[in-house]
């Protein structure tokens, strides 16, 4: 019995682990908490849209596929300042088990002063920083997602110093296409950019959210195991082209290449506008959360509990 208990355990765990998000984001010294899913919205303050589940979207035409929510604002949004030029990292939950699809961020300005009340479905998008195969084969390479893991699951991006002020949508977004459909994983914050410049993206270059992939796109219908993806070098990641790249005498932002940090654990708030992240009860774990793993010492209540609901779905 215990060894069939013991199993649940390991199953279940292997299982939640591959879901998740982004849980917090730091720049210049702040830190900034992210939503908390499966805890109660009432009273949570955060510059992070709410956001419900750790599953995957795995449909390019979902109305959740800006967000990952129904486009709407918290009760208690928050917004917080970033001067073009900042390095914005963002912090998945550890340790992020995708290693194959590529890594992408986007802004999107939202009209009037606070993106405050904006449905983001309404906005338009551009990208500012992507990495898709970085070497290698599509079957056997390196790619943006599995330097995010290295770099202790986190990605860090750039404010372009060309884009120009105001109230704006950051969307961090990490593609796992190790089954198919492929699975999306977008979370959103509101910013305020200050100190900006005057290039506007262009038309090519912005995009809605469903709207800016297709369940068609190469990009998301890649079977990284076949015979072909053995020999493949190239990767066409989703979505428009970089914002700038086609600049006249500019040149496309960069990939990010963010070095790795000692821990993705906020460190105590030194920002009013940081919310608190409320400790699990002992013995349990959110729904979908870690519960297993080298390493892992928290709760696993929840594990048995979950494989059950999975094997009865």
């Amino acid at each position: 019995m215990f060894g069939l208990v013991s199993l649940a355990i390991v199953l279940a765990a292997q299982s939640v682990a591959g879901h998740g998000g982004v849980l917090s984001y730091s720049w210049s010294g702040q830190w900034y908490n992210g939503w908390q899913p499966y805890n109660s919205p009432t009273g949570q303050t955060s510059i992070q849209r709410p956001w419900s589940s750790y599953n995957p979207i795995q449909d390019a035409t979902s109305s959740q596929l800006a967000c990952n929510d129904d486009g709407t604002s918290g009760a208690l949004q928050l917004t917080a300042t970033v001067a073009a030029g900042t390095k914005i990292t963002a912090y998945w939950n550890q340790v992020w088990p995708h290693p194959y699809g590529p890594m992408l961020t986007y802004l999107a300005q939202c009209p009037g002063t606070t993106c405050t009340g904006v449905n983001a479905a309404t906005l338009k998008w551009f990208k500012i920083d992507q990495a898709g195969l970085l070497s290698g084969t599509v079957y056997a390479g390196t790619w943006g997602s599995g330097q995010m893991i290295n770099q202790n699951s986190s990605w860090t991006t750039t404010i372009p110093s060309t884009v120009p002020s105001g109230s704006y949508m950051i969307r961090f977004e990490t593609i796992a296409i190790h089954s198919l459909p492929a699975q999306m994983y977008p979370e959103c914050a509101q910013i305020t950019i200050t100190g900006g410049g005057s290039l506007a993206p262009t038309a090519a270059e912005l995009v809605t959210f469903p709207g800016g992939y297709s369940n068609s796109d190469p990009g998301l219908t890649v079977d990284i195991y076949s015979n072909a993806a053995q020999t493949m070098t190239t990767y066409p990641i989703p979505g428009p082209a970089l914002y700038g790249s086609n600049a006249s005498g500019g040149s496309p932002p960069v990939s990010s290449t963010a070095k790795p940090v000692t821990s993705t654990k906020p460190a105590s708030p030194t920002s009013s506008s940081v919310a608190s992240t409320p400790v699990p009860s002992a013995g349990t774990v959110a729904q979908y959360a870690q519960c297993g793993g080298q390493g892992w010492t928290g709760g696993t209540a929840w594990c048995v509990y979950l494989l059950s609901l999975e094997c009865q779905g």
